[in-house]
């Protein structure tokens, strides 16, 4: 069986199982059902098919259940953004190497980090280098590289990186403080165009050149999305032109390529399931919203697909037409900016499936108004439903 063929069989089986807690429990609280075989796959996806190391962005979704899972695939390395996942990323794997590419840090936070083991730091500023004064023989320092281009669903560029001229400077500061020498860069979140890895890559390689400097490493970044037209034959040709434009730019003796995928690592291994709460005329509140699981859908297109199911789990009927979303809190602006495309027959009580939700989901989530818990249900520990037999692969 194919991929494509094998990721839509499992996924009717794992729907399957969902209709089944439907009908058996009807939950009334929002629930998060991790797909841990999903997980594996993509994982396996990254570190076969990516041309260097692979470590996983723990911002994307920070949960016990993925980070072991991730482990039990076979990642060694975290990307780190904050004292709090570096002792997550440890409890998942004592040994893990941790990548701390956040380039802001204050005083205490260096300190705590230090005594972590860090393997690897970014910086975007000279303060940021002063700031992390003498670091341990063989740690890695990255300057984090930005460049004035699109690309991505929006631009990471705005807050963290430096000018090609300023990248130079630190370049030539790390090599002279004893500190070994990397480029890292972000293309965007949900980054499509395989020129822009290619750009990046080539600019990394004039800005070495400038500072003299035989990089070590070269980290390029997150960014590849998650259920992209194309799926993973555009993830296939990502990986190889990143592959062909570091042989091209550097040719002698290439760095050691890294990548950090957060959101298209975790994305599809987990769904979420909603209740509606009330029904108006167009408008549906849901059980969570904004302050919960969907905070991202303020700020970008999600890339998700929702799914109406009855209260005996089974797809709501009607002519799909638009409804206003809201969250359940007290808060008007607690609001999905965009409606969404529902039958017509959706009913108070009724549920709906959201797929591609575990990237920046469950990390967003807050206790505003009291809600916020939620059920972390583990597809792969459940039984199989009557009449359903789990897929091969």
């Amino acid at each position: 069986m194919f991929a494509g063929a094998q990721d839509i069989t499992q996924a009717r089986f794992d729907r399957a199982r969902i209709s089944a807690v439907i009908a058996d429990r009807q939950p009334d609280d929002p629930l998060a059902i991790l797909r841990p075989h999903v997980l594996q796959r993509t994982a396996h996806s990254f570190l076969r098919g990516f041309p260097g190391q692979v470590s996983y962005a723990v911002k994307a979704n920070p949960a016990t259940d993925i980070l072991r899972t991730l482990v039990g695939a076979g990642v060694t390395t975290f990307d780190v953004a904050s004292v709090a996942e570096m002792h997550a990323a440890r409890q998942a794997l004592p040994n893990a190497r941790l990548h701390y590419h956040n380039p802001v840090r204050s005083a205490s936070e260096i300190t705590q980090a230090k005594a972590l083991g860090i393997a690897s730091w970014s910086v975007d500023r000279m303060s940021e280098l002063d700031k992390l004064g003498q670091l341990t023989p063989n740690t890695q320092v990255a300057v984090r590289l930005s460049l004035k281009r699109g690309g991505g669903a929006y631009d990471f560029g705005s807050k963290f990186g430096a000018s090609p001229e300023v990248a130079t400077d630190l370049l030539r500061a790390v090599v002279a403080r004893g500190m070994i020498p990397a480029l890292t860069f972000h293309p965007g979140t949900q980054c499509t165009d395989p020129t822009s890895w290619a750009d990046y890559i080539a600019a990394c390689a004039e800005v070495a050149q400038r500072a003299g400097v035989r990089l070590a490493a070269l980290n390029v970044g997150g960014g590849f999305p998650a259920f992209p037209r194309g799926g993973r034959t555009l993830r296939q040709h990502l990986f190889e032109t990143i592959a062909s434009a570091t042989k091209a730019h550097f040719p002698d003796q290439p760095p050691q390529l890294w990548c950090e995928p957060g959101r298209a690592m975790v994305a599809d291994a987990m769904w979420l399931l909603l209740r509606v709460k009330a029904r108006g005329d167009g408008v549906l509140t849901l059980n969570d919203g904004l302050y919960g699981a969907l905070g991202e859908w303020r700020d970008m297109p999600v890339p998700a697909r929702q799914t109406a199911l009855n209260q005996q789990g089974h797809p709501v009927t009607g002519t799909p037409q638009p409804f206003t979303i809201f969250g359940p809190t007290c808060d008007s602006l607690d609001r999905v900016p965009d409606p969404w495309m529902l039958p017509a027959g959706i009913a108070d009580g009724d549920y709906i499936l959201i797929s591609g939700a575990g990237a920046y989901s469950l990390a967003l989530v807050t206790p505003f108004n009291g809600y916020g818990t939620r059920e972390v249900l583990n597809l792969d520990s459940m039984a199989e439903p009557a009449g359903q037999c789990r897929p091969a692969g």
